[in-house]
């Protein structure tokens, strides 16, 4: 398993933008806490991961809302690094992936199936997924920082087929599937999927198409579910309309229902969110929720 409390190696500083504001990276860095800039290593990879899991939280509050989900470089850099929100995947991991290209990392999207939850004999889903392929000395790394509560913690190796591969929460795994990947990770002692990947880099075309599926189709659950997470070294924080769980890292689950005052403190407190004005009214709804699963 890969520790996280090495600082990173210092790397040369670009302080302001065209602007004369602090630069993209500059401003990202500052988002999620870190003073310097990690090396282009393994170590830094997961560094850089572990920190923006813990400070940027996945939402999808303007699917919910039915405000819409602008995935342009620009209006995600305006949403999740400037204003403070969080996001779902195609926003997280493109801001991910435009991060670690800037960090002169060799890293591309890619694009999958998730099966999270879902029988074996369940049908195909839609490609609604974006997860990120790192190589670092000729090596295959799978880096996700957008799949919710059960985000992989870590870099996950590409290239030890079927091995597990444990992590400060629970243990993955990567395995051949149709051409792709496979990822799997092991939740009350049995492997269950979160999604199968393509293995050839995803065109910026999939990724608006997912999205629109994915913020706007009636059939998404992110349409009709107040859904929140975040992950940091000691546990797992996870909001399903009014249930919220948490996960420690020693194994403890703590789980209850909240109500609408409290969920909203909940967004604040555990989620880092400053609530808008505009989510009051899903916020009461999924109060009353009745969460089966």
């Amino acid at each position: 398993m890969l520790h996280h409390s090495q600082p990173p190696l210092p790397a040369e500083d670009r302080p302001e933008d065209g602007a004369g504001r602090p630069s993209f990276l500059s401003r990202y860095l500052a988002r999620i806490g870190l003073a310097r800039r990690p090396a282009p290593t393994q170590e830094g990879l997961a560094w850089l991961q572990a920190a923006h899991q813990a400070a940027i939280p996945f939402e999808s509050f303007d699917a919910l809302t039915g405000a819409g989900v602008d995935i342009a470089p620009e209006a995600i850099e305006a949403k999740l690094v400037d204003r403070g929100r969080g996001g779902y995947c195609f926003e997280q991991n493109a801001l991910f992936l435009r991060v670690l290209s800037e960090l002169g990392f060799d890293a591309e999207g890619l694009i999958g199936r998730v099966r999270w939850m879902l029988p074996d004999d369940a049908p195909a889903t839609p490609r609604t997924h974006m997860t990120i392929r790192v190589r670092l000395d000729g090596r295959p790394w799978l880096v996700d920082v957008g799949f919710g509560a059960t985000v992989p913690p870590q870099p996950l190796a590409m290239d030890l087929p079927g091995a597990a591969q444990p992590t400060r929460h629970e243990t993955y795994r990567v395995t051949p599937h149709g051409g792709g990947h496979r990822v799997e990770a092991a939740v009350a002692d049995e492997w269950r999927v979160l999604y199968d990947l393509e293995d050839a880099p995803a065109p910026a075309i999939d990724y608006e198409v997912g999205n629109w599926y994915t913020s706007q189709h009636p059939a998404s659950h992110f349409r009709h579910q107040l859904i929140a997470a975040r992950t940091t070294d000691e546990a797992r924080y996870g909001l399903r309309d009014n249930r919220l769980t948490i996960r420690r890292a020693d194994g403890g689950i703590d789980q209850r229902h909240l109500s609408a005052d409290a969920i909203e403190a909940a967004l604040r407190e555990i989620f880092l969110l400053i609530p808008e004005p505009g989510w009051r009214r899903v916020i009461e709804r999924a109060a009353t929720a009745e969460v089966v699963a």
